[in-house]
């Protein structure tokens, strides 16, 4: 009954954010902020875990080809397909989760623990809309760095498998193309426009409703990261099941 209950607070709250908004002049900034602390601020590993995940995929694949009747294309569309469909949007979220994840439950943690939410209340403020809605906005702009990720990947597969003498350049970007399915793009991004919601709203649901002091910050941004993984991981499954069943 408890998880009821910790739920139930997380549609109040998405029923709260949409309420009674924020002034513009004041959004504008509130979202500029969220886009360099959560979007850009997130490139430098997004790019550094794409680029080297990318390069194992090829490794591990041309290893496990010993069979001459594979065609030498394969490698390529494997690194392709992997990191489209799975990698890039589904685990690079799940990496977000912790790091995105965590940052969103402390900053709010810590102005529930200081008061601070409570003096944005007495001024009026609708509290949620003003520490919640600029998220959601922000991570409008996630796509982006998924699309990095999908890049940074398949460019990382490219330099192993060619350098590592794996795989040809001509034959990984013939595998590249091979029965390419631009829906499967469109697939990847619109599971992560779901993902991205999930990451702007779950963390910041622990750690506006938390309660306690410093260390309950900390317990909550576990529960944030916990709550998050097992969401993106379900709707990926319910997305994957409706779009490419």
């Amino acid at each position: 009954m408890k998880y009821l209950g910790d739920i139930g607070s997380y549609f109040i709250m998405l029923r709260t954010v949409f309420s009674r908004p924020t002034k513009s002049s004041v959004l504008r900034e509130l979202i500029l902020k969220e886009v360099d602390e959560l979007v850009i601020n997130s490139l430098g590993i997004v790019a550094f875990i794409s680029f080297f995940v990318g390069s194992v995929v090829a490794i591990q694949t041309a290893l496990n080809i010993d069979n001459p009747l594979i065609p030498d294309y394969l490698v390529g569309f494997a690194t392709r397909q992997s990191i489209i469909l799975e990698f890039a949007p589904t685990f690079i979220s799940i990496i977000m989760a912790g790091k995105m994840g965590s940052f969103i439950t402390s900053s709010i943690g810590s102005m529930r623990v200081t008061e601070q939410i409570d003096a944005l209340e007495v001024m009026g403020i609708n509290s949620l809309n003003y520490l919640v809605f600029p998220k959601i906005i922000a991570l409008l702009f996630y796509p982006f760095v998924i699309a990095i990720a999908m890049f940074l990947g398949i460019l990382g597969g490219w330099v192993a498998g060619v350098y590592g003498d794996f795989s040809t350049s001509e034959a990984f970007i013939r595998g590249l193309q091979e029965d390419f399915k631009p829906f499967h793009v469109f697939y990847a991004f619109v599971k992560t426009l779901v993902f991205a919601f999930i990451l702007a709203t779950v963390p910041s649901w622990q750690g506006y409703f938390m309660k306690g002091g410093a260390l309950e910050v900390g317990k909550a941004s576990t529960n944030s990261f916990v709550w998050t993984s097992v969401l993106i991981i379900l709707t990926n499954f319910i997305v994957t099941s409706l779009l490419l069943s």
